[in-house]
C-alpha cells in the first residue's frame, strides 16, 4: 500500500506521475471553495458540524480530489476500481492490479472488481427489474466495499436473494442491507413559489439550460404546462429514469445561479462529477438549502410508480416539493433531486437525477456563471474567432498563436474545442494573476471536444489545448467579451 499524504501535498507528485495535469495542479487551492458566499457557509457548518475554515478546506480539498480521481480514471482505464473520499477527507482509489498500487502517493485499495465489473451487475438487476419485489427499495454500487448492496425491508432478505439470482448476478459481488427505507417521489400537491405544474402540484427548478430548464421527470409528463416560470414540459421520463426539461417562454431568462434560500445564489460553473464521499448540497423549495454527502453513484430505486435506475445517493434531506431541485459540489452542478424517505427534521437519504444525463438525453447546454449565452453549437459553428492546430499524444498548445489576448470588460468566455476522432483531447482557460496562469475554466472529460464558458472580469487570458490521449488536427472556436 502506498504511502498517505494529505491532499495539498499530493499536487507536485501527481504532475510528476501523470496522474494530475500541471492546469489541474494549478486548480489545486480550491477557487470555488474560497469563493462560496457566507450563506453556503453557514449551511456546510449548520449541516456538517464544520466552521468556516473547516468548510472551506473541505471543499478545496473535495476538488483536488475530483482531479486525481479524473486522471486516474483516464491511466488506469479498465483497472480502476473507483474513488472515493472518507470521512477524514482522505481520497482511496480502488484498483484491479497489484502492480498499480503505487500511485504516486495517492492511497490506494487492491480490490477484486474494477468500477466497470460493478456498473454491469447492477447493469443487470436493473434489465430485471420487472421481478424486483416490493420488499426491495433499491440497490447501488458500493464503491468502498467493491459490492453491489441490494437493500430489502425487514423480513424480506430472502426475496432480495432470489431477486439477484433471477438476475443472474455472481453472490459475491452482491452485498444485502436491511433498510427500512419507503422512497417516493417529492412531489407536493400546494401551489407556492419555484414553479407550478397544471393545476398546482409543485416542484423546484434544477439547473438552467439554453431555452429553459431541467427538473425531475415525475413531476410532469410531456405537454404538460409551467407557471412560474411560465413554460412547457418538452421531454418527460419517469420511471426508469427520473428527469426532464421545461422550455420557459419569452420573458423569462435562464440563469446560471442556484438559489441558497439565504438571501443569496451560487454561480454554477459547469457539471463536473464529484467522488463519492464529496460534500454537497441541495436547494428545493419546500426545505431551501440542506448540505451533506454522496454515499454512492449509480443507485438504483424502487418507488411505487416503478424502479429509477443510475441515481446518485446522498445523505442531504429533503421533503416534498423539493423534486426537480438542484444538487451541487461547490459550484459544480450535480443533479436534480429525484426522492428519498426521511425529511429534514430526522434526517434522510435522498436521490438524485444525474444532470450530466439529462444534458445528453435532450441535447441541451448548461447555463452557466449567471446567465447569459449558453456554450456554441456541437462542431464549435458561430464563434467568433477560429484557430486551428495539430498535437501529438502528451503535447499542449496555447492560443491565440501561443500568445495571449486582453479582456478589458466583463463577460462570458466561450471556447469550443473539436479534436481528432477517438483521440481524447483537454480544454483549459488560464488568467494571469499577476504572478503566473491560473486555470478559471477547464473541461477534461474522457473525449475528443469540450467546451468551456467562463464568466470573467477584465484582464489577460490564454486556451491551453492539451493532448491527453490520441493525435491529430484540432480546431478552437472563441468567443469573447
Amino acid at each position: 500500500m502506498s504511502a498517505v499524504l494529505r491532499p495539498i501535498a499530493l499536487a507536485a507528485a501527481l504532475v510528476a506521475a501523470g496522474i494530475l495535469t500541471p492546469a489541474a495542479a494549478q486548480a489545486a487551492p480550491g477557487r470555488d471553495a474560497e469563493a462560496l458566499p457566507a450563506p453556503v457557509l453557514s449551511a456546510l457548518q449548520r449541516d456538517l458540524g464544520l466552521d468556516a475554515d473547516q468548510a472551506r478546506a473541505r471543499l478545496a480539498a473535495d476538488e483536488r480530489s475530483a482531479d486525481t480521481a479524473r486522471g486516474l480514471r483516464k491511466r488506469l482505464d479498465g483497472r480502476f476500481g473507483g474513488a472515493w473520499i472518507d470521512s477524514s477527507g482522505t481520497l482511496t482509489v480502488g484498483v484491479t492490479r497489484a502492480s498499480d498500487v503505487d500511485q504516486g502517493g495517492v492511497r490506494t485499495k487492491l480490490v477484486q472488481r474494477s468500477e466497470r465489473d460493478l456498473d454491469a451487475v447492477k447493469s443487470a438487476l436493473d434489465a430485471n427489474v420487472a421481478r424486483a419485489p416490493k420488499s426491495v427499495p433499491g440497490w447501488y454500487v458500493d464503491l468502498p466495499t467493491n459490492t453491489v448492496v441490494v437493500k430489502s425491508e425487514p423480513g424480506g432478505l430472502a426475496a432480495a436473494r432470489a431477486f439477484a439470482a433471477a438476475s443472474g448476478v455472481g453472490t459475491s459481488a452482491v452485498r444485502y442491507a436491511a433498510t427500512t427505507e419507503a422512497p417516493r417521489p417529492l412531489v407536493d400537491v400546494i401551489g407556492g413559489n419555484a414553479y407550478t405544474i397544471g393545476s398546482g402540484t409543485r416542484c423546484s427548478v434544477g439547473f438552467s439550460v439554453n431555452g429553459g430548464f431541467v427538473t425531475a421527470g415525475h413531476c410532469g409528463s410531456t405537454g404538460a404546462s409551467t407557471a412560474n416560470p411560465s413554460g412547457t414540459f418538452r421531454g418527460s421520463s419517469f420511471p426508469g429514469n427520473d428527469y426532464a426539461w421545461v422550455q420557459v417562454a419569452a420573458g423569462n431568462t435562464p440563469r446560471g445561479l442556484v438559489n441558497n434560500y439565504a438571501g443569496g445564489t451560487v454561480s454554477v460553473a459547469g457539471s463536473q462529477d464529484a467522488p463519492v464521499g464529496s460534500t454537497v448540497c441541495r436547494s428545493g423549495s419546500t426545505t431551501g438549502w440542506h448540505c451533506g454527502t454522496i454515499q454512492a453513484r449509480n443507485s438504483s430505486v424502487t418507488y411505487p410508480q416503478g424502479t429509477v435506475t443510475g441515481l446518485i445517493q446522498t445523505t442531504v434531506c429533503a421533503e416534498p416539493g423539493d423534486s426537480g431541485g438542484s444538487l451541487v459540489a461547490g459550484t459544480q452542478a450535480q443533479g436534480v433531486t429525484s426522492g428519498g424517505s426521511g425529511n429534514c427534521s430526522s434526517g434522510g437519504t435522498t436521490y438524485f437525477q444525474p444532470v450530466n444525463e439529462i444534458l445528453q438525453a435532450y441535447g441541451l447546454t448548461l447555463v452557466t456563471g449567471g446567465g447569459g449565452d449558453p456554450n456554441p453549437p456541437t462542431g464549435c459553428q458561430g464563434s467568433e474567432t477560429t484557430y486551428n492546430g495539430s498535437l501529438a499524444t502528451g503535447g499542449q498548445a496555447y492560443q491565440p498563436d501561443n500568445g495571449y489576448y486582453q479582456s478589458t470588460v466583463s463577460g462570458a468566455h466561450v471556447g469550443c474545442l473539436a479534436g481528432p476522432a477517438g483521440a481524447d483531447f483537454d480544454l483549459y482557460l488560464q488568467k494571469w494573476n499577476g504572478s503566473s496562469w491560473a486555470v478559471v475554466a477547464k473541461a477534461d472529460t474522457p473525449a475528443a471536444s469540450e467546451t468551456v464558458n467562463y464568466n470573467g472580469t477584465p484582464g489577460y487570458y490564454r486556451y491551453r489545448v492539451h493532448a491527453y490521449s490520441g493525435s491529430g488536427s484540432y480546431t478552437l472556436g472563441v468567443t469573447n467579451p
